[in-house]
């Protein structure tokens, strides 16, 4: 099959180079564009052999039982919550993502929330700007270096934080669904002793049906009024609730967030805490891993429809 005849859907505009290079090689379906998208898959479904769908967007159970002819999801992402893995088991569509590549930006961008949130940064920028550091020194804030680090899933992304923590000669412990025995952090079986022994904790799991607010008010409250939560991995694995409760009320010492439950909405209450840093979802968000990543979608498209094996495939 030639390639230009290859119809891709692209479910949302993921970036411009993402769209250019996927238009130079396949038959790219655009339903952004289209009045009506209900009507636009209808019309092209029989013309969709792959989806490529990413975080905003992905392909859920419905959107696979409308393309009859369809035979792969490479989603922009390492994360695999956007899509129906199920689903595309049964019906024997492959799947791919895009790990590795983003590991360093996450991990560089983890330390910069712990260091933002406990040094306020952010908060010290903006009393320089409003023209009130003539009036009287900033407050005093707490330092990284020497912090107990816990970390929630120890994959990838988890291991290049632990890394980066390391070198400001911090303790790390972490928690997994099992003990790894080829690591040598202090691993608990609970999340919320984990909690209870952090003076940073950062959720850095897949998210999935078990791991859904993971981060509990149980486990806030083990943190307590003196540790703060750091959270890149899905915003669905801290109950945002329980979290804006225990920021405004003091139960929390603070927290640095890419990601919430309902994006691109935030919570309101959070505006004007000084120990809270609020990121919108950037922890790939540089321009040399986003070419990586849309490099690893078009090479598994090109891979699959060329019958060689595919370079990230999600078993």
């Amino acid at each position: 099959m030639e390639a230009k005849k290859i119809g891709v859907l692209m479910v949302y505009p993921v970036m411009p180079y993402l769209l250019e290079a996927l238009e130079s090689r396949f038959r790219v379906y655009k339903p952004w564009e289209a009045d009506d998208k209900q009507a636009f898959l209808g019309e092209h479904s029989d013309s969709i052999q792959a989806v490529v769908c990413g975080t905003a967007a992905g392909a859920n159970a419905e959107l696979i039982e409308s393309l009859p002819k369809l035979e792969i999801v490479s989603t922009f992402s390492v994360g695999l919550d956007k899509v129906d893995l199920v689903k595309c088991k049964k019906k024997k569509i492959a799947v791919t993502n895009t790990p590795d590549v983003l590991t360093d930006d996450v991990a560089d961008l983890s330390i910069g929330l712990m260091l933002c949130t406990l040094r306020q940064v952010c908060a010290a920028d903006r009393y320089v700007r409003q023209g009130l550091w003539p009036k009287a020194e900033y407050k005093l804030t707490t330092k990284l270096s020497g912090k107990n680090v816990g970390i929630v899933g120890l994959g990838r992304i988890g291991l290049a934080i632990a890394k980066r923590a390391e070198a400001f000669g911090c303790k790390i412990a972490y928690h997994s669904r099992s003990k790894k025995p080829e690591i040598n952090f202090e691993y608990f079986s609970s999340i919320v002793d984990l909690a209870a022994s952090s003076d940073v904790l950062v959720v850095a799991c897949p998210l999935s049906k078990e791991t859904y607010h993971v981060v509990d008010q149980n486990v806030i409250d083990a943190l307590g009024p003196k540790a703060i939560l750091v959270n890149i991995g899905r915003g669905p694995l801290i109950d945002e609730n329980e979290l804006v409760k225990a920021l405004v009320e003091g139960r929390l010492g603070g927290a640095g967030l890419d990601v919430y439950e309902n994006e691109p909405h935030v919570p309101k209450e959070l505006f004007d805490l000084d120990n809270v840093v609020l990121l919108p979802h950037v922890g790939s968000a540089t321009w040399e891993t986003r070419k990586e990543m849309a490099d690893l979608v078009v090479g598994n498209l090109e891979a699959y429809f060329s019958k060689k094996p595919l370079l990230t495939p999600v078993e």
